[in-house]
């Protein structure tokens, strides 16, 4: 049996809902010569954005880094990637993010998807060594 709850009312309600995202999807083509070219659209959309992991520390024997993510529950269709399109980007209060997995999540809602983003660039930090 499905979950009876559906957490539309919430989800978009305006004190959670971020109305500042923007998608930036890259979708490549091929023209009879086999020449590829890209092609980026911008799209404004809105969510609830949370903490994924946060931001970590990864340690490794060529050096320290800082990488970081977020969820967001939205009904705005975001991609990890698919044949001739790449993963979305989306940029959210300054920074930018690439989308890594999506998960649907219409059982609590009609439509809605959880996707984690991973911060794009990852932060170098000193060696670890």
């Amino acid at each position: 049996m499905p979950p009876l709850l559906d957490v539309s009312d919430v989800i978009l309600d305006p004190e959670f809902f971020d109305f500042g995202l923007m998608c930036y999807r890259n979708v490549q083509t091929v023209d009879t010569t086999g020449i590829a070219s890209n092609s980026t659209t911008a799209t404004p959309f809105g969510g609830v954005v949370t903490n994924n992991a946060g931001d970590l520390l990864v340690r490794l024997s060529e050096g320290a880094r800082i990488k970081g993510s977020i969820t967001i529950h939205t009904k705005f269709r975001l991609t990890a990637g698919a044949d001739g399109v790449g993963a979305d980007e989306v940029t959210w209060q300054g920074n930018r993010y690439t989308v890594s997995n999506v998960g649907n999540w219409s059982t609590y809602g009609a439509g809605f998807m959880a996707v984690n983003c991973d911060l794009i660039p990852l932060s170098g930090g000193a060696s670890a060594g």
